[in-house]
């Protein structure tokens, strides 16, 4: 029979590249998603077979990471063979405006989850999506043995949420593992992430739509890599013969500055011609620099990136122009309220 899996956060990047994965190899998907009276399934709706059709792989269940009795329920009926937690609230300025909000989802949404795995009694394997910001201040490069040192409030829920797996692992000898992954991008990246703000302003100013883009810091470092590969990483954590937890990166250093520049000369644009500054994409405690090593998993799973941060961006800046070719040249979905955040 097919494996089945099931993933939190199957609506966002990593859940429709991970969807994608699975699916490729057999898998049968099992996805979570709020309840809300818009359609957010944007990134799998290629993807979805109407279940009646036999040959529908893909499920979709209503609940949420606050109820955990749902998804206790949820998990002993699915019974999958994988667990994926991708679902939080990850926008590292937003966490600064709404910490409790970040902290129910993102941190305490970790444990009811693991908790819904014990009291379902299921055999599965559990994948927590931890994250780099997690070393916040401590200096780079980082990798599985770096001391914490958060300095965002989703960077403290992210480190409890990587405790607390952990404790499950030990505590009920269960198959839990962290995969701390560096920053991952992609053309299907949030539009109020850096990253695609970015692309998509290159587009536009491309177009003649707009004129400028606001950011924030510039000078902070990143390893940038693309989460198509690295949902690959994920995958591959879970098949291993015992459970450990994972740095996946690229090693490289590159500022958002750089990200800038290799986005507008990709356009054939002089970034400095469009890009302003505005001090509240500023967070209250910034995190300088973020460079991965991801040897052991290099070395456990063989697990290699391919693609850098410049060829990143080349991705990136190549589909929002295609994209925005295809909606007339005007984003039809462009967010009216101001995107924070220089995740």
């Amino acid at each position: 029979m097919a494996k089945r899996a099931f993933i939190t956060g199957i609506t966002g990047q990593d859940g429709s590249y991970l969807t994608e994965l699975l699916l490729s190899k057999g898998y049968e998907v099992h996805g979570l998603i709020r309840r809300s009276s818009s359609f957010n399934t944007a990134r799998i709706d290629h993807l979805y077979v109407d279940p009646h059709n036999p040959s529908a792989k893909l499920f979709l269940h209503y609940g949420d990471l606050s109820d955990g009795g749902r998804m206790a329920t949820l998990l002993a009926s699915i019974n999958p063979d994988e667990v994926y937690n991708l679902a939080a609230q990850s926008h590292v300025r937003v966490s600064f405006d709404e910490p409790e909000h970040t902290a129910n989802t993102t941190g305490l949404g970790t444990v009811r989850l693991l908790e819904a795995v014990r009291m379902a009694g299921i055999d599965t394997r559990f994948y927590q999506a931890s994250s780099s910001e997690m070393f916040g201040a401590t200096p780079p490069p980082q990798n599985e043995e770096t001391p914490f040192y958060p300095r965002s409030p989703y960077g403290a829920a992210k480190v409890y949420s990587y405790w607390i797996t952990k404790n499950y692992r030990e505590a009920y000898d269960m198959f839990a593992v962290n995969g701390i992954l560096f920053n991952h991008e992609s053309p299907r990246r949030g539009e109020t992430f850096v990253t695609r703000k970015i692309t998509r302003a290159v587009a536009a100013i491309q177009a003649g739509q707009q004129d400028d883009v606001y950011l924030g810091n510039l000078d902070s470092v990143r390893d940038w890599g693309y989460a198509a590969e690295y949902v690959e990483g994920m995958w591959r954590m879970l098949q291993a013969d015992e459970p450990e937890d994972f740095v996946l990166a690229t090693g490289g250093s590159y500022t958002v500055r750089d990200f800038v520049e290799a986005s507008f000369s990709r356009a054939g644009l002089d970034w400095e011609k469009h890009v302003k500054f505005d001090e509240r994409y500023l967070r209250p405690t910034e995190v300088d620099s973020l460079i991965g090593d991801a040897s052991k998993a290099k070395d456990k799973l063989g697990w290699v990136p391919e693609v850098d941060t410049a060829e990143l961006a080349r991705i990136m800046v190549d589909a929002d122009i295609e994209a925005l070719k295809h909606q007339g040249g005007t984003w039809v979905d462009e967010p009216k309220l101001a995107s924070w955040g220089t995740k």
